[in-house]
């Protein structure tokens, strides 16, 4: 329900969201940690005079006429000591960053399934709905006090980039409805179609060839969801039919997003649609759509009658669904900053597994060795997947 941008295309809904590719070595030290360095080296320099005395070393005279000597190997052994302690700096920012979004990515999913199966909540359109009014606020909130910039919402704007948000409110309203009838883990494995989906879209459309590893991988993803569909206990026609639209859309909104954002970049006054205007952009659109949708899915019927809105607990759990689905968006982009993009997509391929573990324990689902085969194999493609596509 979170700098430039690039689409990762073969990756889930929520993270879809949250990606950029800023990945300079500049941007693994903060610009204002950088120029205070910079400052503090120019004011010692500006502060010192040094003379020449001898073979090695220097004789500094500071303002105040204090003289010293100095010797060049001292500034190695404190440059290499300086460089030691930022390398580990940088190595648990990374470490952090990763953790946080390998957290809020699992956390996105369990608690969801929590609210449609766990309290049994028959509307996903209104919990999607929800969701984007708290990520709407927290994103407006932290613009308005210049945490964050966003840029503001124009028609030109809006005209541009409200096809591909119809694609993104399907997006999310299948995932939804898929996660009620679905457990975790056979909706993980079935997102793997995705990949598949957009790799033939990559290949027809935008004419980039894959090399045999890729399609390796993604025939194993084809014969991992087969199988996983075939061996599951707990098999729902239903789910699985929103979960291959989720499929299909999922594709179409990253393959859609390559040239819309070219158009938006166009039509924005700063020339550029950083990650937070994309999540304001998005969520923003959503809301009038999601209301239609609402009454014609017959939703707010149900809203009227159900006991859930009458219980503080179901609201607090809801809204923590809001925050950890701008989470991903907030913490992804921390992550890329502080690795990678091959580092982040394969840890976004190993966060499947743990996700998939939680998910079979934390929900009892009825599973049997052939499922579970099925599923490990069709992690282990994804993993395989991400190593050959990033080659």
């Amino acid at each position: 329900m979170g700098s430039s941008f690039r689409v990762h295309p073969l990756k889930s809904p929520g993270e879809l969201i949250g990606r950029t590719h800023s990945e300079a070595v500049s941007s693994l030290i903060p610009n204002d940690e950088g120029n205070t360095l910079r400052s503090n080296d120019q004011h010692r320099m500006s502060d010192t005079i040094t003379v020449p005395i001898g073979s090695g070393q220097r004789d500094t005279v500071n303002r105040s006429g204090a003289k010293y000597f100095y010797e060049p190997s001292m500034d190695l052994e404190d440059g290499k000591a300086e460089k030691e302690q930022d390398s580990a700096r940088i190595q648990n920012q990374a470490l952090v960053s990763g953790l946080a979004y390998c957290i809020t990515s699992i956390s996105m999913i369990l608690v969801n399934k929590l609210v449609l199966s766990g309290y049994d909540f028959n509307a996903g359109i209104s919990l999607m709905l929800y969701q984007n009014l708290v990520s709407v606020t927290i994103v407006s909130s932290l613009s308005l006090f210049n945490i964050i910039s966003t840029e503001p919402l124009t028609w030109k704007l809006v005209k541009v980039w409200l096809p591909v948000n119809v694609i993104f409110i399907g997006m999310l309203i299948t995932s939804m409805f898929s996660l009620r009838y679905m457990n975790v883990a056979m909706v993980t494995i079935l997102k793997n179609v995705t990949n598949v989906i957009t790799a033939l879209g990559e290949t027809y459309i935008f004419m980039r060839h894959h090399d045999k590893k890729v399609w390796t991988a993604l025939c194993l993803m084809i014969i991992s969801a087969i199988s996983g569909g075939m061996t599951d206990l707990s098999f729902h026609a239903v789910g699985y039919s929103w979960q291959i639209a989720n499929c299909f859309l999922t594709a179409a909104y990253s393959l859609t997003l390559r040239w819309v954002m070219d158009s938006a970049k166009q039509v924005t006054k700063s020339g550029n649609l950083n990650e937070f205007s994309m999540v304001l952009l998005n969520n923003t659109l959503s809301l009038p759509l999601g209301i239609v949708l609402m009454f014609a899915f017959q939703e707010v019927q149900y809203l009227y009658e159900t006991p859930l809105l009458r219980m503080p607990m179901f609201w607090l759990v809801i809204t923590l669904s809001g925050i950890l689905g701008l989470a991903i968006s907030f913490t992804s982009l921390w992550f890329l900053h502080q690795t990678s993009a091959t580092t982040y997509s394969l840890v976004g391929s190993l966060n499947k597994i743990p996700l998939s573990i939680a998910g079979l324990f934390l929900f009892k689902v009825r599973t049997s060795m052939q499922n579970l085969l099925s599923i490990l194999f069709g992690l282990l493609a994804g993993v395989c997947f991400a190593k050959a596509k990033l080659r």
